[in-house]
């Protein structure tokens, strides 16, 4: 058996409009399998879905505010007010603020922005920066991708004098800012159609009302803020995610070629994957680590050498970055491991001394991933008395509305579902720690604590050609709410299998079903070549991608998963170097077992492991699902008896033995006669002294001749005395099977037979014979 790493949630599309989208549509059956399985159930709904137009974007005069905003900024150009641009320090953040830059530059206003310095502002409007940009005459302020949980600094401004715009799409709490104009699509009481625009999608959506038009110009800014924001990648964002690829891939921005340089890529294969993987990280780098100016001026500046140089300069702040995530991320990890709070529903909760605050929310995703519990990563500042930090989530535990029954002790905090930032007293970590634990108690289950994984398309090996693959982009893009699909291929043989790289940690296996043959890669999933059994079958998540090699192209599944219901046997006889077998055994889910003393002493030198003779393990619990055999045991029934005990996911059969016979097997009758007439003719002989010069005379071992000399002991025919064998004078006809040595030399023959010498096929069938024919309850097994 070979355990998942997650719950499989697989969907099992309906055929008959499978086989209905697959004839309308003119798509393979993959690409119906998908649509149908996320929910399409008409042929007009996917055709809609495949091909976008314009409709899907919605007027910008149905948020509300907007006429009020519009007719502000126009009266600010008017007057010739300086406006002030706020931004943020993320992707979003940095992307939302070019986009409302460029728009009101193309209006003549003048208009300068800001974005907050993480370290010395924190999350979202800044009293400072408020009190700055007033000291340099701006009037008025307009918030991008943040602003609706700043109540106290927007008070500030408007006691300042200045009036106010927000325009955001966090979470919004029980209280809204006093600002002048507030433009959000989640607002209660809105009546705009599409709640889920990121930052940079509401200042669009506020250029578009502002210049009369959708400026399609921008589409390649929504795009990357869009994806890089992990928002839901579905109705209008959709559009603009996919417009914006289009540009990128067609047009010459002077921003998108300096990054696509730095990342390596070619411009013409840019794609969601690129934005989120590539371009996001490198520009959210500059924000993690100090200003975030530089990846605004990198959008709007028009300078082809100025564009590669700050490009350039985000590369080098993503690796120095990656360094600092790394060693946050061990720390972290270590502290953890330290406390050992994490059974169960929790909340994982650790922060440090100097931890750099720009990474931190990186580092909870990490956490996340490695734990499956909500986390929160703090770094301290002592001086202050203040943590600051960021927190990610699992599904079942809403982050944000979490932290809000906790705002008297988190004096500021906002965020999503699935993310938040905060800052509170150092004094209040613990007991916000206590309090997100009970939380967690009272909201999620065991269940929500495992990994779940949504198989959109089981597919048949035959479905997997690298047309169907390549039909898969009319799908595109993937993300938040429309995910890439996970595809799975159950019950596959594995025909080849061998551990790739360097440090031997990958694993690259040819794929089997019939006559058909599939190429897999698992990247960090080297183990698996150690699982994997002779003959056994398993099945398979993970992408479908195309590989192409000199010309060639063939599809290939990129393993995310596997697992296998089935038990394996492991075929370890005749390897003498423990060292080859020994490192392919988990020790910690395996008990080792001799049926002799002697295995044992053999063993504890070269296996650190305990080594259990059979007979004592009866009265232990000992939790495992694997054994390993060590030797042979004296006859079957021990073997039935070990496999009643515990029903085995693995067996690693060793059966080291030195004192074979199956190749001797058993004296002929006609040996057996010569040997008893030759000791009827001496009535005495001294097989002590004399057995060599006797195996030498008939050419049979002194094994063979001291078994003979046994059985005739057993049945009576001669005594043994002093190494002196004496014929009896009375003599009763008894048959050679009769002595319990043949008896048991005949079981060993066959039982070495079996277990030393057979085939792997036939030794796995002899123990699939005794696996089906266990009788004892589950409730009486010995669970080892």
């Amino acid at each position: 058996m070979i355990q998942s790493q997650k719950r499989w949630k697989i969907s099992r599309p309906d055929e008959q409009l499978v086989s209905t989208f697959e004839k309308e549509l003119s798509i393979p059956s993959v690409c119906a399998k998908v649509m149908v399985s996320r929910g399409f159930q008409t042929v007009e709904e996917a055709y809609n879905f495949l091909h976008l137009t314009k409709d899907h974007i919605h007027n910008p005069f149905l948020l509300n505010g907007m006429d009020e905003l519009v007719a502000r900024i126009f009266k600010a150009i008017d007057q010739q007010e300086r406006i002030m641009v706020y931004g943020d320090y993320d992707a979003d953040g940095i992307t939302s603020t070019t986009v409302m830059m460029k728009t009101l530059l193309s209006m003549g206003a003048d208009v300068i922005f800001k974005i907050p310095n993480r370290f010395i502002d924190g999350y979202g409007p800044s009293e400072r920066l408020f009190q700055e940009a007033y000291d340099e005459g701006v009037r008025l302020i307009i918030t991008v991708d943040n602003g609706i949980s700043g109540l106290k600094p927007i008070q500030f401004a408007k006691d300042l004098g200045m009036d106010v715009i927000v325009t955001d799409h966090h979470e919004p709490g029980e209280e809204l800012p006093v600002a002048d104009i507030i433009i959000h699509p989640g607002l209660k009481n809105t009546s705009y159609p599409f709640p889920h625009l990121a930052g940079v999608g509401v200042a669009f959506k506020v250029a578009h009302a502002l210049l009369g038009e959708v400026p399609k110009e921008l589409y390649y800014l929504v795009a990357i803020g869009t994806i890089a924001d992990l928002v839901s990648l579905t109705g209008e964002n959709r559009y603009f995610v996919q417009q914006g690829i289009k540009q990128m891939n067609g047009s010459n921005l002077i921003a998108i070629e300096a990054l696509a340089k730095v990342s390596g890529i070619e411009v013409p294969t840019i794609n969601e994957e690129t934005v989120g993987f590539m371009f996001g990280p490198r520009i959210n780098a500059v924000g993690r680590l100090g200003e975030a100016a530089p990846g605004v001026e990198l959008f709007l500046t028009e300078d082809t050498a100025d564009a590669h140089a700050i490009a350039n300069m985000l590369h080098e702040k993503n690796k120095e970055r990656q360094a600092i995530v790394k060693q946050i991320s061990d720390e972290a990890i270590q502290l953890i491991e330290q406390a050992g709070n994490i059974e169960g529903p929790s909340v994982i909760v650790v922060g440090k001394k100097d931890w750099n605050p720009g990474v931190l929310g990186i580092v909870a995703s990490k956490l996340v991933e490695k734990y499956y519990r909500p986390a929160i990563v703090l770094g301290f500042d002592e001086e202050k008395q203040i943590a600051k930090g960021s927190a990610r989530s699992i599904e079942g535990f809403h982050m944000f509305k979490e932290l809000a029954k906790n705002s008297d002790i988190i004096p500021h905090f906002g965020g999503h579902p699935m993310a938040a930032g905060m800052t509170l007293p150092l004094d209040n970590v613990g007991e916000l720690r206590d309090r997100l634990i009970d939380q967690a108690k009272a909201c999620l289950t065991d269940e929500h604590l495992i990994p779940v994984v949504s198989i959109d398309v089981p597919l048949e090996m035959n479905e997997i050609t690298t047309e169907a693959i390549e039909s898969l982009q009319k799908l595109s893009p993937f993300g938040m709410d429309f995910a890439k699909p996970v595809y799975c291929i159950e019950n596959v043989e594995v025909a080849t299998v061998r551990k790739i790289g360097s440090a031997q940690n990958h694993v690259k296996m040819e794929l089997k079903y019939g006559g058909i043959a599939l190429d897999a890669i698992g990247f960090g999933k080297g183990e698996l070549a150690d699982e994997i059994s002779p003959t056994a079958k398993l099945s398979f998540i993970g992408d479908l991608q195309i590989n192409e090699w000199n010309g060639r192209k063939k599809p290939q599944l990129m393993i995310e998963d596997a697992k296998s219901n089935d038990w394996q046997l492991f075929d370890i006889r005749g390897i003498r170097q423990v060292n080859r077998w020994l490192p392919t055994i988990p020790v910690e889910k395996n008990v080792f077992i001799a049926f002799n003393e002697d295995t044992v002493s053999h063993f504890n030198s070269l296996i650190k492991e305990k080594i259990w003779i059979f007979a004592d393990l009866i009265n232990h619990q000992i939790k495992a699902d694997y054994v390993t055999i060590l030797d042979l045991p004296n006859d079957e029934s021990s073997i039935n008896k070990l496999l009643e005990y515990h029903n085995w996911s693995r067996v690693y059969a060793h059966f080291y033995g030195n004192d074979s016979i199956y190749f001797e097997g058993l004296p002929s009758r006609e040996q057996f006669k010569w040997y008893f007439s030759f000791l009827s003719k001496r009535k005495t002989f001294a097989l002590k002294k004399n057995i060599h010069e006797l195996s030498k005379h008939t050419g049979w071992s002194q094994n063979t001749i001291n078994f003979m000399s046994q059985v005739f002991f057993e049945l009576n025919f001669v005594r043994i005395d002093n190494g002196m064998l004496v014929l009896n004078e009375q003599l009763t006809k008894s048959d050679l099977s009769e002595a319990p040595a043949y008896k048991q030399r005949e079981k060993q023959i066959k039982l070495e037979q079996k277990l030393l010498y057979a085939p792997y096929m036939e030794l796995k069938q002899w123990f699939e014979e005794r696996k089906a024919v266990q009788t004892v309850p589950e409730e009486e097994h010995l669970w080892i």
